[in-house]
């Protein structure tokens, strides 16, 4: 393990400049990421989950018509107010909550969409030469244990970058990016290869990416010399692809469960199960449940 493998995670990365047209209209204002689970935004889950991991430094790369992100994460003086003298002392301390006081919001224009790859490249001054986390908050990511605290601790017992990963049926390999892992398939594994949405009869494997990783900071210049990929975009994937070939990269089979909150299925199964697992709703959304089926 390296000396720079050895350090804590103090930096998280969230790639927050696309779209979002499958949510259209909704998005049309609205960004992707701030659409609520319940009554939390999804960006929130993805910060508290990386606040949780340990970081308290969280990199915004964000695009046109993202203010409504960087204003959720500011400090709101006229509502805190209006809370205070109404003494709603409990909703009061929720929208503190949201940022605590020791963690840290900084945002950097991407400023046109050229690929995930691409995003990530704009946070490379602000990331440094540290090992980071990147966390796609399109993946609402829960386990008993927060995802992204699982995959650091990973890391400091490796010392390299890891992805998390989880199998997918088969049949189902073409929509994701698919890892070589020689067979191995204990949880945490080391990666020999990448093929991004390959046919079922040509995946190396059933390991697919999810949206979390832990990074090494050569990967920067792995993405900058990468020819541009999939679409014509600067592809992440591509980069981590390449910089396997010189550093140990590990899969791991992250104990938990994921929703793909970038489509509409995922995004109505995450909201359900958040109301499921909370004791103001749980009762109220199994009753409702029960009377529709």
């Amino acid at each position: 393990m390296t000396d720079i493998g050895r350090k804590p995670i103090t930096k998280a990365v969230f790639p927050v400049a696309g779209m979002g047209t499958r949510f259209l209209p909704a998005t049309k204002a609205i960004p992707k990421e701030m659409l609520p689970i319940v009554d939390r935004p999804l960006i929130q889950y993805a910060v508290e989950e990386a606040y949780a991991a340990g970081i308290r430094e969280m990199i915004f790369v964000t695009g046109r018509h993202k203010r409504s992100i960087e204003d959720h994460f500011d400090t709101a003086f006229e509502l805190e107010h209006e809370l205070e003298l109404a003494n709603k002392h409990q909703m009061l301390e929720m929208v503190r909550s949201v940022k605590p006081d020791d963690m840290q919001c900084v945002y950097v224009r991407q400023p046109k969409a050229m690929g995930l790859g691409h995003a990530i490249l704009c946070a490379e001054s602000l990331v440094g030469n540290e090992f980071f986390a990147v966390l796609l908050a399109d993946d609402l990511m829960v386990g008993k244990r927060p995802i992204l605290q699982q995959m650091v601790d990973v890391h400091h017992q490796t010392g390299g970058s890891v992805m998390a990963t989880q199998d997918v049926p088969k049949a189902q390999t073409f929509r994701y990016g698919i890892l070589d892992v020689k067979g191995d398939k204990q949880q945490t594994a080391k990666i020999y290869g990448m093929v991004e949405k390959p046919d079922p009869e040509e995946a190396p494997s059933t390991l697919a990416v999810a949206g979390r990783y832990v990074l090494s900071p050569s990967v920067f210049n792995k993405i900058r010399t990468q020819p541009r990929g999939v679409g014509g975009e600067i592809q992440l994937t591509d980069g981590i692809a390449a910089l396997l070939m010189e550093e140990d990269v590990y899969s791991y089979r992250y104990d938990g469960k994921r929703y793909d909150c970038g489509s509409k299925e995922g995004y109505i199964q995450a909201t359900i199960d958040m109301a499921l697992e909370r004791e103001d709703l749980a009762a109220y959304t199994r009753a409702h449940i029960e009377r529709i089926r």
